[in-house]
């Protein structure tokens, strides 16, 4: 005899939902998840709990990093519309509709929170980018829990009149773990370069991580150098309160590091009010012409910076030669920086800048590296350390 089970369909649909979620909770932890990044993992986590029978009409991953400029990343994905990916600055936390924002209050006390949006009242979050016209009804926020990590969280929203039911918001509380790691584990990648971007520059960073780590580990280098310093800082230090120095010293990097970078230089160095660079290049003369560029563009943004104050002037020296580029320090306490003789003449060349009030003055081997017509003879200096007097050139004035 046949025997035919007739299984509830409320159960069938139970049993069917949860082998969906274990499904995407495998996934998230596979391969091929790990490759994705944030946008594309947002957009097939959605697709796969749709795909599950969830009435999900939006997901959003609310992701903090470590960055000097960005609070943080937020990730937003709908159905049938391109992801949106927004650099969240710093200055964000003063605005309303973060002020507001259940999202924050979860990020804050890593408590979950299920809303019902009222579409008679706009609250403030409710206009922000990611949420705006979107007719939703209920919003369930998790916290992504990590213990001694950046807080996270994410939330998954319906337009359904009815909301989601007990089944549906359980089902968001098993994925949440899974997600967390793989959230986690592109958030410390992402810290991770961007702290040894911040602190020891692209070129430098990416040898760290490459393992060029032990002391005494160095490499030789042909590269342009440009060593820019402020003048009078001792003055404005002596003059004026400590913040108000602060805030001349940011406007004068503020200045300075933009023009290197543009430039395709790489600030190696804060020595107080000092920047130490260097720029790379297969050509010697793209180099030099690299670094005379980041150096004119510094000093004009610094005129253009006046304040009435504090003036902001400063003396750049300019070089070209070899250095050794690697680790100096002891045990664990190292630094990754530029050593050499040729380090040292540009050091000097600075200071003939401060004694001699030229706002820019080159070696002759810079100079010579140079197009013809861009540099003249400054004189011969006695250097200290330097048994010959060094010849000195500026730049040529066509005006």
């Amino acid at each position: 005899m046949l025997w035919v089970l007739d299984t509830d369909p409320a159960m069938q649909q139970g049993l069917t939902l949860t082998a969906a979620i274990s499904a995407t909770i495998e996934w998230l932890a596979a391969d091929e998840c790990h490759a994705l990044d944030e946008a594309a993992l947002a957009a097939e986590l959605g697709r796969r709990l749709r795909s599950a029978g969830l009435p999900l009409d939006h997901l959003g991953l609310y992701l903090r990093t470590l960055d000097p400029e960005i609070l943080g990343h937020t990730v937003g994905w709908a159905p049938d519309e391109p992801v949106q990916v927004y650099r969240r600055p710093h200055d964000i936390v003063r605005s309303a509709a973060y002020l507001s924002n259940p999202v924050v209050r979860v990020l804050e006390t890593q408590t979950p929170a299920v809303l019902r949006v009222d579409p008679q009242r706009d609250a403030p979050w409710t206009q922000n980018d990611l949420f705006k016209g979107r007719s939703l009804v209920e919003l369930v926020i998790l916290p992504m829990r990590t213990p001694d990590a950046l807080p996270s969280a994410v939330s998954f929203a319906t337009t359904r009149g009815t909301g989601f039911t007990a089944a549906e918001r359980a089902a968001f509380d098993r994925i949440a773990p899974a997600l967390r790691n793989a959230c986690e584990l592109r958030n410390l990648r992402r810290v991770e370069l961007t702290l040894l971007d911040t602190y020891l520059g692209t070129l430098t960073g990416r040898r760290v991580l490459e393992g060029r780590v032990r002391r005494g580990e160095l490499e030789r280098l042909e590269a342009a150098l440009l060593l820019c310093d402020l003048r009078g800082f001792t003055e404005l230090s002596n003059r004026l309160p400590s913040e108000r120095v602060l805030e001349l010293l940011d406007a004068y990097f503020g200045c300075v590091v933009p023009a290197i970078d543009k430039a395709g230089g790489e600030v190696i160095k804060f020595m107080g009010d000092a920047v130490l660079a260097f720029f790379h290049r297969e050509d010697a003369s793209a180099a030099c012409a690299a670094a005379l560029q980041g150096a004119v563009t510094a000093l004009a943004s610094l005129q253009r910076q006046q304040t009435p104050d504090g003036e902001l002037h400063a003396g750049v020296a300019l070089h070209y030669g070899t250095v050794s580029y690697g680790n100096i320090g002891y045990g664990h306490r190292l630094d990754f920086t530029l050593i050499g003789p040729d380090v040292n003449l540009v050091s000097r060349l600075q200071g003939v800048c401060s004694t001699t009030g030229q706002a820019l003055l080159m070696s002759r081997r810079f100079a010579e590296l140079l197009p013809a017509g861009t540099a003249r003879p400054a004189g011969a200096h006695l250097l200290k350390g330097f048994a010959q007097p060094v010849d000195l050139y500026a730049l040529f004035d066509h005006h």
